[in-house]
């Protein structure tokens, strides 16, 4: 069974949380598995800042044959975000008005933007009821946001190592993402490739925040003898040309903003009173050593989500065992949605 690809077109003006329009957009998405008669099977996954619609392709094993939501089962589809460089309208679309790309003047873009798109996109396809709603990062923070955004469409919502509110803490790290993008002499350029160094070091950057002391620490011994060149510089060299090769700047910098304006209370007097609107099953997911997303946070948003579950999951590597601890996530939502099960029979 194979990932299907999809494009979904809205064609009517779409106004934005921060003012101004899209005049229309495109989402690209991506499916797995089969529904059944009454479409009760959906998973809809949500993905992180530089994911793409192939959830396969970065959480291949909770959607293996084997995984808590096989194929088998379950019907998964991925949406990628407005704002992104896979398929989805994004600041590399022509702009109607100038009939140019719009590159810098590409709009701000908020999680309420993109979970009203999601929205409209599961209104399309006429799934009345989510089953399962998961996301991590970036992802977990916009399925909060739909979550709040639209209590009744979601049976099981399961948001991993993300917070209801970005933190100042994380706000700086993405400025300073910025910031070599800008020190970039080429971001002024109106081009696709612009920024791309910047975006290397933006991206090393990062990495210091998407992993922790010990994930970088088991590459030690290798350097017992060197003066220079070390592992490390090695590895931050390849994570930024690596995100080069596959995205880039100005997708890279509305999706950060997207991160940094995320607040499920604005608007809505507050995280407290958004969080309680949430209908779901809801289980929490943390990592025990993720500087950028601590437990802290999560720990917040499962004691104001009415009756949810939270899991701290114990992994060296940071941030990023969200996608790296899959047998482990395997396992927690497993049996989550089997204790669940109990209690829905009961």
């Amino acid at each position: 069974m194979k990932v299907q690809q999809h494009t979904f077109h809205y064609n009517q003006n779409f106004n934005l949380e921060a003012g101004g329009s899209l005049p229309g957009f495109r989402l690209q998405y991506s499916t797995l598995g089969k529904l059944n008669e009454d479409k009760s099977n959906v998973v809809w996954v949500c993905h992180a800042l530089t994911g793409s619609s192939d959830f396969v392709d970065w959480w291949g094993e909770l959607f293996s044959d084997q995984g808590v939501f096989s194929p088998d089962e379950y019907f998964i589809i991925c949406a990628n975000t407005l704002g992104s460089c896979y398929g989805s309208t994004g600041p590399l679309e022509i702009n109607s008005s100038t009939d140019q790309p719009y590159f810098h003047d590409f709009p701000l873009l908020t999680n309420h933007d993109a979970v009203r798109a999601f929205d409209l996109l599961r209104q399309h396809l006429e799934f009345e009821k989510i089953h399962t709603l998961i996301g991590g990062s970036l992802g977990g923070q916009q399925a909060l946001e739909w979550a709040v955004y639209n209590p009744a469409a979601f049976q099981f919502l399961i948001p991993v190592a993300c917070n209801a509110k970005h933190s100042s803490w994380g706000i700086a790290i993405n400025e300073s993402q910025r910031m070599a993008i800008e020190a970039d002499a080429t971001w002024k350029n109106r081009d696709a490739d612009a920024g791309a160094a910047g975006l290397a070091a933006a991206r090393a950057t990062a990495m210091v925040s998407f992993r922790s002391y010990d994930a970088y620490k088991s590459q030690d011994d290798e350097d017992l003898q060197r003066l220079d060149h070390y592992s490390a510089s090695s590895y931050q060299q390849y994570q930024g040309e690596k995100l080069v090769n596959r995205f880039n700047a100005f997708s890279f910098w509305t999706l950060s903003k997207m991160m940094d304006n995320h607040n499920v209370g604005r608007n809505r007097n507050g995280i407290e009173a958004a969080l309680a609107r949430i209908q779901s099953a809801t289980l929490v997911i943390g990592i025990d050593s993720d500087v950028l997303f601590p437990i802290s946070e999560q720990q917040e948003i499962s004691r104001l989500i009415p009756g949810s579950q939270l899991e701290i999951v114990t992994s060296p590597f940071g941030h990023d065992g969200f996608l790296i601890e899959t047998k482990k996530l395997n396992v927690i939502i497993r049996e989550f949605l089997i204790e669940q099960s109990k209690y829905i029979l009961q």
